[in-house]
């Protein structure tokens, strides 16, 4: 886990192809090529949005998942390879920016010598931990561990304090477990049984490949299997997702004393003292009760399997830097078992994210200055006004919420910081060092560096100029300690941001998406903090359970969907994904009302374009940012894991909530996409 934590609830956005005309003449910015017109869209309307380009845009072997969201964030990484290519064939200055981003893409791409160094770059680190011998060596070899950016048993980050979000403290977060969710490690179901013995045979196969079995002496199956029973034992006693999304369960502020007496093999102060805070006297440990059982592996545990835990962890976080075969094999699991992807993705794209990865903000800074137009900053920030203007009206309108709550969300409103293109400031790579001796021995410096960055953060004030997202990401995020919105330039371009499209569309795309991450402030977990990013109850009782009973139908709405019928049935996680669910319905309220405004100012037109209406184009815009083809093995995947619901459901699971759509395409009673108007969720 390269990169810190950041507590921020993004979009995870899929955004879909149009059709513009020539000339200056504004288009109505819908592609009619990416309909279904056979569909009926009170029955099915993400069939009859996104049907033609779904069929158009079938899976090739490279992808789980494709929408045209996909083909946006590809045409940005062809953009961001051509700049590195600029910078390879240039005559760089040693230890240059330019020079650090041309080596380490060069050296990323040179197979021949991935291929000949095999498992050379770990050996080190495999003899190391051979090598090491009773508890205090152990306890030492995770923080160095953690030091390098790979993260047994727990991660450290900086992040604000959720009780005094102007200070930036440090946070113990659970990690520690392969296959990244621990219910995969404790559920029944034929899937979960089947991960679990394709993670064996991973584990095992590349124990051989990495030669630690024979460094420890111990078979590579055996090395497995005590990797595995160790991971399930930490497992167990992690919280779930749905708990992990209550900020209040895990804002655990802690002494260092405190936390010596809860969980004293860990070491906390000698911990931090050599992650490079000596000075440090408190923290937030988000799950003591899982820190308490890790003190309790550290103490008791069998030292060699915890050995073969920490040659795992430097093994897997490796394989994706190492010669083919580590490649190949953690292919075959991560990639073709956990999500159905049935080819490895070009060398190129692969080295290109680990450039973007590592200077992602060095990259952004070339990005923008050649693919961002000002004028769409510009533009952008308009609509963001607008929006806020449409949310504050419709807190205003709000019949579930009395005055007292109104004024103090009016009041948090106000407060929100807008974040549009690129930062202000770009971040100081020179510290970054960047050598042609292995691809994997740079992404442990890189790792370093990040470290040493986050760490100089700590105990100090919150620099709320910092962006969590480059300029180059084809994301947005909303932050609530910072109570913030980011809208980086990667999203503001066709199709959720088309300047030659009456706006209508744009209201439905990237309206949505600034009334979506504007929501995030007062969805489940958002509410919870208030205009200065603190964790703090600001409401009523009485507005505090009608927000609840509201968001409890989403719950209970989406929990009914089903995924998957084969092998098993699986539904859909209402708990899990409300927070997107709620800013999706939200969103969809803001950004229609915002376009309601800007109809009566004479800024959209409201009439018929290309056979449909300006709410009409709206929907169709908003259904077309989620055109997604999608495998089964990924379906269940992102159920599984992802705080978003599937796109499918983004759509037909969420319009028949908001009465505009209802009224826009006729549905009625008895149709695919009718709710009762007594049973659609209205919250913001």
């Amino acid at each position: 886990m390269k990169k810190t934590l950041l507590a921020v609830m993004a979009l995870s956005l899929f955004a879909a192809t149009s059709c513009n005309k020539a000339g200056n003449e504004l288009s109505s910015g819908v592609c009619l090529d990416n309909l279904d017109t056979t569909a009926n869209p009170v029955d099915d309307f993400y069939q009859y949005a996104c049907g033609g380009w779904l069929k158009s845009h079938p899976l090739d072997a490279e992808h789980s998942r494709y929408g045209a969201f996909d083909v946006l964030a590809e045409t940005n990484q062809e953009q961001l390879r051509t700049l590195i290519d600029s910078l390879s064939a240039a005559k760089n200055e040693t230890g240059s920016l330019a020079d650090k981003i041309a080596t380490l893409y060069n050296v990323g791409m040179d197979s021949v010598t991935l291929q000949k160094q095999g498992a050379e770059p770990i050996q080190p680190y495999m003899n190391e931990i051979a090598a090491l011998s009773g508890r205090e060596a152990l306890q030492e070899e995770m923080t160095r561990l953690h030091n390098i950016g790979i993260y047994p048993f727990f991660a450290l980050f900086g992040e604000a304090d959720a009780q005094d979000a102007n200070q930036c403290i440090a946070w113990i977060y659970q990690t520690g477990i392969g296959m990244g969710d621990r219910d995969y490690y404790l559920e029944k179901d034929s899937r979960s049984m089947s991960l679990r013995s394709g993670y064996v045979k991973l584990m095992a196969e590349e124990f051989a490949l990495s030669g630690y079995d024979k460094i420890s002496g111990i078979a590579a199956d055996k090395l497995a299997k005590m990797v595995m029973d160790l991971e399930t034992r930490l497992a167990k006693a992690q919280y779930d997702k749905v708990t992990n999304r209550d900020p209040f369960k895990t804002y655990n502020k802690k002494s260092l004393d405190e936390a010596e007496t809860l969980a004293k093999a860990v070491n906390f102060k000698k911990y931090f003292a050599e992650m490079g805070l000596p000075k440090l006297t408190s923290f937030n440990m988000c799950q003591p009760e899982y820190i308490q059982e890790v003190a309790k592996v550290l103490a008791t545990e069998n030292e060699t399997a915890i050995k073969a835990y920490y040659a795992w962890n430097v093994i897997n976080s490796a394989a994706a830097y190492l010669s083919d075969d580590f490649v190949n094999a953690n292919f075959e699991f991560f990639g073709r078992q956990m999500s159905g992807t049935e080819q490895l993705r070009p060398r190129w794209k692969r080295v290109t994210g680990t450039v973007d990865g590592a200077m992602g903000e060095a990259l952004g800074e070339l990005y923008v200055a050649k693919y961002f137009p000002p004028e769409a900053k510009e533009r952008m920030l308009t609509l963001v006004d607008n929006l806020k203007e449409a949310f504050g009206m419709r807190i205003k309108d709000a019949q579930w919420m009395d005055q007292t709550t109104k004024e103090k969300a009016l009041d948090k409103l106000s407060s929100i910081m807008v974040k549009v293109g690129y930062p202000n400031k770009w971040r100081d790579y020179s510290g970054l060092q960047i050598k042609k001796d292995s691809y994997f021995a740079n992404v442990i410096r890189s790792n370093e560096f990040d470290v040493d960055y986050m760490i100089s953060k700590i105990d100090k004030p919150v620099d709320r100029e910092e962006w969590g997202m480059t300029p180059q990401t084809v994301n947005a995020y909303y932050n609530p300690t910072t109570n913030e919105i980011c809208f980086p330039a990667g999203i503001l371009q066709k199709p959720f941001f088309d300047m030659n499209a009456d706006d209508a569309v744009n209201y439905g795309a990237i309206g949505v998406v600034i009334g979506h991450e504007m929501t995030h402030g007062f969805d489940d977990q958002g509410r919870q903090y208030d205009k200065e990013g603190n964790l703090n109850d600001w409401w009523t009782e009485k507005d505090a359970q009608n927000f609840k009973d509201h968001a409890q139908v989403l719950v209970d709405c989406f929990n009914k969907v089903v995924v998957a019928t084969e092998p098993d049935t699986v539904y859909a996680n209402g708990a899990l994904c409300l927070g997107e669910n709620i800013a999706d319905n939200g969103g969809l309220h803001i950004s229609y009302l915002a376009m309601q405004n800007a109809i009566k100012k004479g800024q959209v037109k409201n009439q018929e374009m290309d056979g449909f209406s300006a709410a009409q184009r709206f929907f169709l815009a908003y259904a077309g940012v989620w055109a997604s083809n999608i495998r089964p093995e990924a379906a269940l995947q992102l159920t599984q894991m992802d705080v978003h619901s599937l796109a499918k459901n983004r759509v037909n699971v969420t319009l028949p909530h908001v009465t505009e759509f209802v009224e826009a395409w006729g549905v009625k009673e008895g149709n695919g996409m009718w709710i009762a108007p007594a049973d659609r969720v209205v919250l913001w």
